[in-house]
């Protein structure tokens, strides 16, 4: 049997066999004679998670408008998968033609998740392609991009290759460099000289590190004659509206997490919460126009017939047009009952039009994160927020129609105290009681708040980037607290995180390139899908920094020095550290950074050409 054929007979031996046929409508088909970078373009997920991802959905379609390039698709497969491939000697395959990666010229892997590396090694193992850098003397180069790129070095000695900053261009730039290493027949090792030369990629095997007897890094620098430069600064694409977006999807057969049209109405940030790595590494804020995203939505629409639109940004609610867009887009598609859509909501945008236009179709749950529970924790995480802010958005949602609405926060912030976890039970019943206090005869029925409580992970390139993780015991003090507090409040459910998988992932999210062997060996001890709570392994984590003695804790408990090289510091996200310890340093007084619109607070991003206009 050929491969193809190989592969459909385990396919009744696994739950959800949509995730590895492929052929969905919208995929892009080539003949491989006609094409000469064959690019495989990794989520380390399962395919309804990887589906959902509008990175993916922009460099596979920028890729494929590409004559010479072929971009295909390809997941983690899910345990059981995984069995029956060992099992069957089967290779890891792409959707689109089934080809085993090890063929490609490329490896695409998408960094979204710092819990999400053992599937990268999964993968690689799968593909037969060499774990380590160093071993590799020949298939596909392994180029990581995505936010944890910004701290790569725990899965440095995995890749070739790390992209930081926005993908558009710079994955186009990527595919003529390799085009011009293969044909000067150079050796492999020279291909990684020639991409460092752009700007946005990173040779981590071109750089050495050292570290001083305490532990801590004592300098990260370009090995002689590697061409590297000391400091690696970000890509960025200034014009959004002249940026490629895909004006075709891929429907997937099956269900996938987000099953809709996605469409980025801006990218960045302005507001500068303390804790949020992307409203940081994102920056600048850069819109695309109304004329342009409703196009986009036409087309979309027309080309998938897909029922919803879901505007997408960090901070939606802060779109300069978005009463207009909204207006737009509802008067437009509301004969076709299509539904506009918003994700979280920032508390204190001026969303009741908004509301007012979206719910003309059907309804979903508002969410809303206030992220902290008193006024004073909303001041450290410069959140910008008050309590009067919350009141009046879901008394406007509930006033609207609205019955459903979702509160996320975080336990475990810098400075936090039991009396500030404590507020978010406070917040929760002051919410229920406006809901109440609509008129019966007005009110939608069917009262349901969820509150969310995640534990606060400390990220590179943000002013909490010094900070330790709360320990264990007191996060699960304050969630017993929480826990007990709000199942006293009709209409609200309680979901929070594992302290313990937060713990793995704070460790990897601010570790240096010694956790390279703790990764490997954790997996090869069992470890897969650690973002998934039933699958994560914490005792087989536990095991391998015991067996390896690496303390987790040196990483994820310690509050840095403000003076330690840390181990992204030769890396540049567009924020200057300088900035990053002002923030660090105001936030220990509770001081408030205003918005940047209202004035530059000088982070560092005007250095970037056309930054910042």
């Amino acid at each position: 049997m050929n491969l193809s054929d190989r592969i459909d007979s385990v396919l009744m031996q696994v739950q959800k066999p949509v995730r590895y046929m492929g052929g969905e409508f919208g995929s892009v088909m080539k003949d491989p004679a006609d094409i000469s970078v064959r690019y495989a373009f990794l989520f380390p997920d399962v395919y309804e998670v990887g589906m959902s991802h509008l990175g993916m959905k922009i460099l596979y379609h920028a890729m494929n408008l590409r004559e010479d390039t072929w971009c295909e698709r390809v997941f983690t497969p899910w345990v059981d998968m995984e069995q029956q491939m060992r099992e069957h000697q089967l290779p890891l395959f792409s959707l689109e033609s089934r080809t085993p990666i090890s063929e490609f010229d490329l490896l695409g892997i998408t960094l979204q998740y710092e819990m999400s590396y053992t599937n990268i090694l999964t993968s690689l193992d799968l593909a037969g392609i060499p774990l380590r850098q160093k071993d590799r003397t020949d298939g596909p180069f392994v180029i990581c991009g995505g936010p944890c790129a910004y701290n790569a070095e725990p899965i440095a000695d995995f890749v070739d290759l790390i992209v930081l900053g926005d993908g558009e261009q710079i994955t186009l730039d990527l595919l003529d460099v390799y085009k011009d290493w293969r044909s000067s027949g150079a050796a492999r090792e020279e291909f990684l000289k020639m991409a460092v030369k752009l700007q946005g990629v990173y040779a981590p095997s071109l750089y050495d590190v050292t570290y001083h007897t305490d532990g801590t890094i004592e300098s990260v620098l370009p090995k002689r004659n590697s061409g590297a430069p000391e400091r690696v600064y970000k890509a960025l694409v200034n014009d959004l509206n002249g940026a490629d977006f895909p004006d075709q999807l891929i429907v997937p057969y099956g269900e996938v997490v987000h099953n809709r049209i996605m469409l980025e109405i801006f990218r960045g940030c302005t507001r500068g919460c303390r804790f949020c790595q992307a409203g940081m590494i994102y920056r600048p804020v850069r819109e695309r126009s109304v004329e342009r995203l409703m196009g986009l939505a036409e087309t979309l629409v027309h080309n998938t017939g897909y029922d919803e639109i879901s505007l997408m940004s960090l901070s939606s609610g802060d779109y300069s047009c978005l009463p207009e867009l909204a207006g737009d887009m509802i008067t437009k598609f509301i004969d076709k009952r299509v539904k506009v859509s918003l994700p979280s909501m920032r508390i204190d945008s001026v969303i009741k039009d908004t509301l007012a236009q979206t719910q003309k179709v059907r309804k979903t749950a508002l969410t809303l994160a206030p992220e902290a529970g008193s006024q004073r924790l909303r001041d450290v995480i410069n959140k910008g927020v008050t309590e009067e802010d919350l009141i009046r958005s879901v008394h406007d949602a509930f006033e609207q129609g609205w019955s459903s609405v979702k509160l996320y926060f975080m336990i475990g912030l810098p400075t936090e105290t039991d009396e500030d976890v404590m507020g978010i039970v406070d917040l929760a019943s002051k919410v229920q009681r406006q809901y109440f206090s609509i008129p019966k005869s007005q009110r939608a029925p069917g009262l349901r708040i969820t509150v969310s409580a995640s534990v606060f992970v400390p990220k590179p390139f943000t002013p909490f980037q010094w900070s330790p993780q709360l320990d264990r015991e007191t996060i699960v003090h304050r969630q017993g607290m929480l826990k007990h507090e709000l199942s006293r409040i009709k209409g609200v459910d309680f979901k929070y995180h594992a302290p313990d998988l937060s713990f793995t992932e704070a460790v990897f999210a601010t570790g240096d390139r010694r956790l390279g062997d703790v990764l490997e060996l954790a997996w090869s001890l069992g470890c897969r899908f650690e973002g998934w709570s039933e699958q994560f392994r914490y005792d087989l984590w536990m095991q391998a920094f015991r067996e390896l003695d690496v303390d987790p804790c040196f990483y994820a408990c310690r509050t840095r020095d403000t003076d330690e090289t840390l181990p992204w510091d030769h890396l540049d996200a567009g924020i200057d550290k300088e900035f990053l310890l002002r923030e660090w340093d105001r936030a220990q007084q509770a001081l408030i950074t205003p918005d940047c619109r209202k004035g530059c607070a000088n982070c560092g991003m005007k250095r970037y050409e056309g930054a910042c206009l």
